[in-house]
């Protein structure tokens, strides 16, 4: 069992949920940061350009978006000497014609946004296409058995008591094991949904956002609450009254759970949560046991090195790695949710000589990685070791999202020494002295180099200065970094 706390605030919502006291997962949305991508308005055709097969819609944004001919729903093909030929947009729409649109790619720069016709609704499960009817299957759910039965079963589920089906759906990858009950629940959301839209569609003027893609806090309700979900506690008033409408209109399961939280403290201070943030951006895990772990999130993969560290509490030194390495299994894949780290992820964990104590840490890991939302994959133990695994993206690692590259050291994790960045200088003053040739060379450097070079390279600067024939004088920039330097002419 399981509890979802809510923080809000009006530029930002944050999410966590706890089990056994302790968080297990973390989602943040910002505000300003929510893309477009999803809405849905009605629009007005502002310009029709035949030359580039297009048209500029006008949905209320500050810039017109863009429809392309491709993106009509339909295509408005025609057969051709019994060829399909797609029939040109200026045939298709006019302009001020109201149009149902939905954005497909967010405004960039001084591009408006990227449109469609055919509109989608994604649920939990599943994606609902109301201007289709099959039913399509996610290709990573690989298995041609598993598909048909999805296929079967939702064949049933849709059907109207005549036994038509209305609208088209596509099952996503965490529908693979969902009950009939979960599926039945999301088709009834989805089509709730739009009911809503088009009811709006109907009375509202061209400009008027329709739809717009669920919110975090929306989606706690619609995602995250399960059966295990004992409470979803909210600490804004404003929030919990929109999110009660809400879940009592499309998710009363889920509603029914939900909570106000009035008390005097952070809502996140009631189990830590604000330091386990900060510890889940941290380089370092350490462990209850004294062992720790190390986290590197590289562009291609992720690496996890376990470590004994100080814990020696075994018998002998075989069953210290067994359960330093018991211990990580369960805290790795705890740090997989926190962090949201995806991709192809590698874990060292300490060499272990009995193959029994391999193939129990690796079912504790699997145990633990069970727990996963996300999809995961796990391949064990390599030739050398190593554990791969893969985790599915899903939307920005916590550090992605909360961090930036350090200036500094952009984003290396290390700097040169005061020493390299003398002889960098150096190397500089006397490659300049062979095309140049000034009064004097000033170095601007920080204070640690110019400390350096005054003091224990003072006899290689002397010496420079007497080979090139030219004084070098030295100026401390207290703003610049380690590895900045400047060499002025003078």
């Amino acid at each position: 069992m399981h509890d979802i706390l809510i923080n809000w605030t009006p530029q930002e919502t944050r999410v966590a949920i706890i089990e056994n006291g302790a968080v297990q997962d973390l989602h943040i949305e910002r505000t300003l940061e929510r893309g477009l991508v999803g809405n849905v308005y009605l629009g007005k055709v502002a310009r029709v350009l035949p030359g580039m097969q297009s048209a500029f819609i006008d949905v209320g944004l500050e810039r017109a978006a863009f429809l392309h001919v491709a993106d009509l729903h339909g295509g408005g093909h025609h057969a051709k000497h019994d060829v399909a030929v797609q029939m040109p947009i200026e045939r298709q729409v006019f302009e001020g014609q109201a149009l149902m649109v939905q954005v497909i790619k967010d405004p960039i720069g001084t591009k408006g946004a990227r449109l469609s016709t055919q509109v989608s609704i994604a649920g939990r499960m599943l994606v609902f296409l109301p201007q289709d009817t099959h039913i399509g299957i996610s290709q990573k759910i690989g298995s041609a058995e598993l598909r048909d039965q999805l296929r079967s079963r939702m064949n049933k589920l849709t059907a109207t008591t005549d036994g038509s089906p209305t609208g088209g759906f596509i099952l996503r990858t965490n529908a693979e094991d969902a009950s009939d009950e979960e599926l039945a629940d999301d088709i009834a959301y989805l089509r709730k949904a739009w009911g809503a839209i088009r009811a709006k569609g109907m009375n509202q003027p061209p400009g008027t956002l329709l739809h717009e893609d669920l919110n975090l806090a929306q989606r706690v309700l619609r995602d995250l609450a399960t059966e295990s979900t004992q409470t979803i506690r909210i600490d804004s008033q404003l929030q919990f009254d929109a999110l009660k409408s809400f879940g009592d209109a499309y998710t009363p399961g889920s509603a029914a759970k939900l909570a106000l939280y009035k008390g005097e403290r952070p809502i996140f201070d009631l189990y830590g949560i604000e330091e386990e943030i900060a510890r889940a951006l941290a380089r370092r895990v350490d462990l209850k046991s004294g062992g720790y772990l190390i986290i590197d999130q590289t562009e291609a993969l992720t690496t996890v090195d376990v470590n004994t560290g100080g814990f020696v509490g075994a018998r002998n030194f075989d069953d210290t790695i067994f359960k330093t390495n018991l211990e990580a299994a369960g805290a790795i894949a705890r740090q997989l949710r926190l962090r949201n780290l995806g991709g192809i992820i590698i874990v060292d964990f300490i060499d272990m000589v009995r193959d029994e104590h391999q193939a129990a840490v690796l079912a504790e890991f699997k145990k633990q990685l069970s727990r996963d939302r996300t999809k995961v994959t796990v391949s064990g133990f390599t030739q050398l070791g190593l554990v791969e695994m893969t985790r599915k993206r899903t939307r920005e690692s916590l550090a992605h999202m909360l961090c930036q590259p350090c200036p500094t050291c952009e984003g290396r994790g290390q700097v040169k020494t005061a020493r390299s960045v003398c002889y960098d200088i150096l190397r500089e003053i006397l490659r300049e002295a062979r095309q140049f040739n000034p009064k004097e060379f000033r170095v601007v450097a920080s204070a640690a180099v110019v400390e350096m070079l005054l003091d224990e390279e003072s006899q290689h600067l002397a010496g420079l200065s007497d080979f090139i024939g030219k004084p070098i004088s030295l100026s401390t920039e207290p703003s610049f970094s380690p590895e900045q330097y400047d060499i002025v002419l003078m």
